[in-house]
């Protein structure tokens, strides 16, 4: 047999693996209407095109096609062009990403933050970073953190300890079964992706001040939404002080692009001086930086926005209550809608998307755990009573037709 063939049949086998388990993932071309967010068109080439209303995008406050973002963004093309040039240590530092960086540290309460390319890339090279250059480290993980931060820690070379998810208790034993001289990292999230559930971080904080151990916290599915100016759950929690290093996206809520982590100065000029995934790539481009520093500000004064989307998931959630559609009512904006079984979450989405011009993508093993395969709503301020009762009907008559009710 032959490298090439052997290749092939390797890749022939798992892909046949995953399409017989209903788990392929089939992209579907959407192009974003500016100012009609939650509406898009949709194209694929095994559904006729047509208009679709989307159910589970990350732009949580719709701030991707807002005007005053726009109009930075359009300012800062016409100023300074399209790239950068460069990475940051060559030619690649523009001002605004100074001053950006200097608004997220400020916007945490921290001395310093870092921008990286994306939240996924923040993650990967904070914590492999510190794992690689910090000897004799132990990381704590949760059991749920993001692919992201579970691939850093592979990088990081460090010891590694995974506590049962939000389990403080479990967290504590582990804690005192290694030797205190040792540095410790406890790495967790706010808000849980999938679930929606959010972390006790005033227990998970107290049990590092008793062990002497460092807090990396990441926030990505909750900056902008929760706290005073959105700043985050450890703000609301009143924590932020306590928490060593923040991490967050420009992604998500601010509606632009890429990652940043806030902290002390000397381990964010740490992070600059080592992380091979900053110092090795191109910078963000100045058009970006623009959009989300205006995104920043937007954010900070957004009370009203904010209180829009938690009515607005309140309502969904009491709907589809009504209706016992099955879901996981978490404390977040997060809605997962439970299916139980890839082929038929798959079918659901297909049917939603065609018959119904709704659009969700099916959550499946492994981002999930195999049987709570499901459907992932992000209401957004735009997403009120019309649509949430146009989707709650769709999941209605489709329960019947795939006799969910009794599965």
């Amino acid at each position: 047999m032959t490298a090439a063939r052997a290749f092939s049949d390797v890749m022939a086998s798992r892909l046949a693996s995953i399409r017989s388990e209903g788990r392929y993932r089939v992209f579907t071309p959407l192009q974003r209407r500016c100012g009609s967010f939650p509406q898009a068109a949709m194209f694929r080439a095994d559904i006729d095109a047509h208009d679709v209303t989307v159910w589970c995008s990350n732009d949580y406050l719709a701030l991707g096609q807002d005007r005053r973002l726009l109009d930075a963004m359009h300012a800062s093309l016409e100023e300074s062009g399209a790239g950068c040039g460069g990475t940051r240590n060559i030619s690649g530092t523009h001002r605004d990403h100074v001053r950006l960086e200097e608004d997220l540290a400020d916007y945490h309460g921290k001395e310093k933050a870092l921008l990286f390319s994306s939240g996924y890339v923040a993650n990967l090279t904070a914590l492999a970073t510190l794992g690689a250059h910090i000897e004799g480290l132990i990381v704590y993980s949760d059991e749920k953190n993001h692919n992201s931060i579970i691939e850093g820690l592979r990088l990081a070379r460090a010891d590694k300890r995974v506590f049962r998810h939000n389990d403080v208790q479990d967290l504590a034993r582990l804690l005192k079964s290694d030797d205190r001289a040792r540095p410790k990292l406890i790495v967790f999230e706010s808000v849980y992706s999938m679930d929606g559930d959010i972390a006790p971080l005033k227990d998970i904080v107290k049990v590092a001040q008793e062990h002497d151990a460092m807090t990396y916290l990441d926030e990505v599915h909750a900056v902008g939404l929760y706290g005073p100016q959105g700043a985050g759950v450890a703000v609301r929690e009143g924590v932020a002080s306590s928490i060593d290093l923040i991490q967050g996206t420009l992604a998500k809520a601010f509606g632009t692009f890429g990652g940043y982590v806030a902290g002390d100065g000397e381990t964010i000029d740490f992070l600059r001086s080592f992380g091979n995934g900053f110092i090795f790539t191109t910078a963000l481009p100045p058009v970006l930086i623009a959009g989300a520093r205006a995104a920043v500000k937007i954010v900070r004064d957004a009370e009203d926005l904010r209180v829009q989307q938690q009515n607005n998931v309140r309502l969904l959630k009491q709907r589809l209550r009504a209706k016992a559609i099955p879901f996981i009512d978490s404390a977040s904006h997060i809605v997962p809608v439970i299916i139980g079984e890839a082929s038929l979450c798959r079918k659901v989405s297909d049917a939603l998307l065609e018959d119904y011009g709704l659009y969700m993508q099916p959550i499946n093993y492994p981002t999930v755990a195999r049987g709570s395969e499901r459907l992932r709503l992000t209401p957004s301020p735009l997403h009120d009573e019309g649509p949430i009762e146009t989707l709650v009907a769709a999941f209605e008559e489709l329960w019947t037709r795939f006799h969910l009710h009794q599965s």
